[in-house]
């Protein structure tokens, strides 16, 4: 049986990208373990595949995530869209301003943060409503609610496009807020944790964005697979070739409008693995099973565009 990282494969003529939530999707969503994704992300390292972290984490946050996992060459997506982080070879000459001193350009795509805090105290006290956003939760509390450790709590807090809530009410109450937010050109979207605040912006237009940016850059419009486990990931999993929703620790629904669609079996980033292994691995494989991967009679009815 050959290695993962020893199937053929060459990015010239059919140039790919993976976009991938990271909590709960390639990160575990409670250990924040990526060990079993390891040997995807070095066989597409190796292929020249990037591998783009599409996230409601902050950019602070992202900068030495994208170390550990060997992303540093790769963009980003942060704050469920609301701003792009891109390395040298994805900037545009005349429309990017040069990498920083961290070795990524920004190019925001949503609106600033203290107008997003401004509207929420706003509709909060006109409305009498009851919620705790991020930046007001106690950094003990947060640590405790997240599971993070306090080094990357504080990360999490420093926000630039987007707010995290937790809600307090019922359903009628938080479309009151929805409503109004509309009125003032923002969205509120539900992650696994936290609802979110953002500008109108939304992880499928970023990763659309993108996508026309390596087509523009390139001259070739790249083969895309995207993967998530929550509802905020719905947008990015409708835009791209092909999808796999991740079997989430949570009861909420995820079902795109996306005809090449996998439900992985298993959560976190075992789940992960098996759905790159089910759209990419077995094209390669001409059959052959990779590590981690079913034998194609017990897959069944998983089969490409399935859903069960």
């Amino acid at each position: 049986m050959p290695s993962i990282s020893a199937l053929p494969h060459d990015p010239a003529q059919s140039p790919r990208l993976v976009f991938t939530d990271l909590d709960g999707s390639l990160l575990d969503h409670h250990s924040y373990d990526w060990a079993p994704a390891r040997p995807w992300l070095d066989r597409l390292k190796a292929e020249g595949v990037p591998v783009i972290p599409v996230t409601s984490k902050t950019r602070s946050e992202l900068l030495p995530l994208r170390r550990e996992l060997g992303l540093e060459d790769a963009p980003f997506i942060a704050e469920n869209g609301a701003l792009a982080g891109l390395p040298l070879a994805w900037c545009h000459a005349r429309l990017d301003r040069g990498p920083g001193a961290d070795g990524v350009a920004i190019r925001t795509l949503g609106v600033d943060i203290g107008f997003i805090r401004q509207r929420l105290a706003v509709w909060r006290e006109r409305l009498g409503l009851d919620f705790t956003t991020m930046s007001e939760m106690p950094l003990e509390e947060l640590v405790a609610y997240t599971g993070l450790a306090e080094p990357e709590a504080r990360l999490a807090r420093l926000r630039e496009g987007s707010e995290p809530l937790v809600w307090e009410e019922g359903d009628e109450r938080l479309a009151t807020l929805r409503a109004g937010l509309e009125g003032d050109g923002l969205r509120l979207v539900r992650g696994g944790r936290f609802w979110h605040v953002t500008g109108d912006c939304d992880k499928g237009r970023a990763v659309a964005w993108l996508t026309e940016r390596f087509a523009a850059l390139r001259g070739r419009r790249p083969r895309t697979l995207a993967l998530g486990d929550g509802p905020n990931d719905i947008a990015m999993l409708e835009v791209v070739d092909q999808a796999v929703v991740i079997r989430g620790c949570h009861d909420l629904a995820v079902s795109p409008d996306q005809a090449s669609l996998y439900r992985s079996r298993a959560a976190g980033p075992t789940g992960w693995a098996e759905g790159l292994t089910h759209w990419w691995g077995r094209d390669e494989c001409r059959g052959k099973a990779s590590p981690g991967s079913e034998p194609a009679a017990r897959r069944g009815s998983q089969e490409d565009g399935a859903t069960a």
